[in-house]
């Protein structure tokens, strides 16, 4: 009967296993550091697994010591350890702004911008006709105020810094009115009260759940309130029986009492949804011609650009803000003023923002062009699995991120059905998920639904092979 101490005291030393040819040959393409780790991790893990096991010997009989096996294992976890934590992976979800998964794509333009930036000096704060320092900012200001018609802007690192650097300038110890019903959450336990709270504004909530009226707000405006605040519910609606206040209506009343009106957008849009069978979402331009004077929205949703917040709107506000010392705590650096810049210079041309932006061109595809390649791929995937298995269904993409919540986009992913199989979907989506590279797709009881809109042409093959190499493991 095999007992425990004398296992234990048959574990290789670390020395021993870094002297196996597996650990010499990537001590050559690895730091050793990395190894050395792996190598006490692994001598770790036995050790526990034989403390574990001591009560029972037919355990203990199984355990291999054998250098050449544990070295390895060894080898295998600094592979792991030694690959980055952020990774490209392929998104099969129909979900074309995943947050879990990064958001929006960037364009062509945007990423050759990017990369331009990253890996060479550049004139980040500094005018090259003078010589003399500039501003980061003017690098976008110029591009946000033709295309959204906003007398000035200022880009901070998300829209949640807008929000706040906006009412921390505009309204700390003052009341500022808005909507029971705009009282959202941004996403991660953000939410618009604590928000207002941190900034040093006093909330002032009107109206219901469901119906707010002019009435309302004109009814609480007094020498305390330093602005009307409007939140645009871009993650979540509410129907039936409701009414709300346009942003038209309470520019007036704001106006009226000389108060500025502040209207969160969310995730901003430049673009009229509707040309392209999507429900209506209000327009950046279009709130501040309705009377706005200061407009908050995302750079990485709808915009289809890096994740930053873009404030718009009168000069004399805007600027005011410029000089509030928690807009150095926010700033955006090179490579976000890089890629923002060549998304916003696609928008010049409506088509070509279409066109080239990915989150639009995956809005915009086609249910006819996901028919037709969820055909050939599920033609493909069919000899992994047993007859009938793989079918093109019909259902529907989500836009995500926190925008246009109703919006049902009609897909046609790849069903595989594995009900019965020797494999169980949530083994297989597993597997997948820790592929290389990571595949992540949707699951349904004992299907998965491989939705192709979210998933690039140059993709398809290595999904396939994904797909094959996840069902021979």
């Amino acid at each position: 009967m095999t007992d425990y101490r004398s296992l234990l005291r048959e574990l290789p030393a670390v020395d021993r296993l870094l002297k196996e040819p597996a650990a010499e040959e990537t001590l050559e393409r690895l730091p050793r550091r990395l190894i050395l780790q792996a190598v006490q991790e692994t001598i770790a893990s036995y050790r526990a697994m034989i403390i574990d096991s001591r009560a029972d010997p037919a355990r203990l009989d199984k355990i291999d010591l054998s250098p050449e096996k544990m070295a390895e294992e060894a080898v295998a976890l600094a592979i792991r350890k030694g690959r980055p934590g952020l990774k490209p992976l392929i998104n099969a979800t129909g979900v074309v702004i995943h947050t879990n998964l990064g958001r929006s794509l960037l364009s062509g333009s945007a990423v050759e911008a990017l990369s331009a930036v990253a890996a060479s000096y550049n004139n980040l704060e500094m005018f090259l006709e003078s010589g003399r320092r500039g501003s980061r900012q003017e690098h976008l200001e110029g591009l946000l105020c033709e295309l959204s018609g906003a007398e000035a802007a200022l880009v901070v690192n998300n829209n949640a810094a807008a929000v706040f650097l906006t009412l921390h300038t505009i309204a700390s110890d003052w009341e500022v009115i808005v909507s029971r019903g705009q009282l959202v959450e941004i996403g991660g336990s953000f939410r618009i009260p604590e928000i207002m709270v941190a900034s040093g504004a006093r909330l002032v909530e009107v109206g219901t759940t469901n119906k707010t009226y002019l009435r309302d707000y004109e009814a609480v405006v007094n020498e305390n309130t330093a602005a009307l605040l409007k939140v645009h519910t871009s993650n979540y609606h509410i129907i039936g029986f409701t009414a709300t206040v346009s942003t038209e209506e309470l520019s007036r009343l704001a106006h009226r009492n000389n108060l500025p009106l502040i209207e969160d957008l969310g995730s901003g849009v430049l673009i009229d949804t509707c040309k392209y069978g999507l429900p209506a979402e209000p327009r950046v331009q279009d709130s501040l011609s309705a009377g706005a004077d200061v407009v908050t929205f995302s750079g990485d949703k709808m915009l289809g650009g890096p994740q930053a917040g873009i404030i718009l709107g009168r000069r004399d506000l805007v600027n005011h803000m410029r000089k509030n010392q928690l807009a150095r705590i926010m700033r955006i650096d090179k490579l976000t003023i890089a890629a923002l810049e060549a998304t916003l210079r696609l928008y010049l041309d409506e088509e070509d923002a279409v066109g080239q932006i990915p989150v639009w061109r995956m809005i915009t595809t086609a249910p006819e062009t996901l028919r037709k390649r969820s055909e050939q791929i599920a033609g493909r995937l069919a000899e992994f699995f047993e007859p009938g298995k793989v079918a093109v269904v019909k259902g529907l993409s989500r836009v995500g991120g926190g925008a246009l919540p109703d919006a049902e986009l009609p897909a046609y992913p790849v069903a595989i059905n594995l009900q019965d199989g020797p494999l169980s979907a949530s083994e297989l989506a597993a597997r997948l998920r820790l592929g290389e590279p990571p595949v992540i797709l949707r699951l349904q009881q004992d299907k998965l639904l491989i939705d192709l809109r979210t998933v690039n042409g140059e993709q398809e093959e290595e999904l396939v092979l994904a797909v094959k190499k996840a069902c021979s493991d």
